[in-house]
This record gives structure tokens, C-alpha cells and sequence, in this order.
């Protein structure tokens, strides 16, 4: 069984096709560079999908924790460190993925930029509609 990530070729897309590509990865990284034929869009989505399950996850477990404990956290006599402390503990996950996430869509757009540049450099030369004087 064939995949089809193997066989596609590094295309030059057209630069509107290319902006098009760039806001796609932009939305999902990785799926804009597929689309465009480069392999890296396969640890890209990977990257980005992980990212999107360890914040969601963690996120909804910190929002479950703060509830929990908001009553510790309002106090006013509590120890400001232990409570960050404590905070940090629980939220850490979640900001790894966020970090993860942001790291994704900067490795996509790097490669989404290099999908435009090409578009642009190979690009067929514009033909005017407009009849010389």
C-alpha cells in the first residue's frame, strides 16, 4: 500500500495558493505544508495536534482545580509564594502545551514562507491588460 505522503513532490504553488497555504498553517501548522508537498508537515502536525490535546487537557484540570481551591487563593493571609507555588504546580502542563502549540505555528510559518518565496520567485510574469499607448 502506497502512501501519499511519500510520493508528493515539493510543488510551486501559485503565490495566491500560497497565501492560501500560509493562513492554513497559520490555523492548524502542518496541514498548509502538506498541502504544499513538504514532508515536514507530517512532525509539524504532530507537534501541533500534542500541543492542542496537553492544553485542553491540562487546562480543563486546572480550571477544575481552581475551583477547588479558589477559597485558598482569595486569602488574603495565605503566603503569596506557596500560592503561586501551588499554582504553578497545577497550570505548568497546560502552558507547556501552549508553548508547544506557539512553537508549531512559528516552525509552519517559517516553512510557509519558504512555500510563498518560491511561489513568488517562479511565479509567471504578470501580463497587463492595458494596451500600450
Amino acid at each position: 500500500m502506497k502512501n501519499s505522503l511519500e510520493k508528493a513532490p515539493a510543488r510551486n504553488p501559485s503565490p495566491q495558493v500560497a497565501w492560501g497555504l500560509l493562513t492554513t498553517n497559520l490555523g492548524l501548522p502542518g496541514v498548509g505544508s502538506l498541502l504544499a508537498g513538504r514532508k515536514v508537515g507530517v512532525p509539524q502536525l504532530i507537534l501541533s495536534l500534542t500541543a492542542l490535546i496537553l492544553t485542553v487537557v491540562f487546562g480543563l484540570k486546572f480550571i477544575l482545580w481552581y475551583f477547588a481551591n479558589r477559597k485558598e487563593m482569595s486569602d488574603p493571609y495565605a503566603d503569596p509564594f506557596v500560592t503561586l507555588k501551588a499554582m504553578w504546580l497545577a497550570v505548568r502542563w497546560a502552558v507547556l502545551g501552549m508553548a508547544l502549540f506557539a512553537l508549531s505555528v512559528a516552525w509552519a510559518f517559517i516553512t510557509s514562507w519558504s512555500v510563498l518565496r518560491r511561489a513568488k520567485q517562479f511565479a509567471p510574469p504578470q501580463v497587463s491588460e492595458k494596451q500600450p499607448p
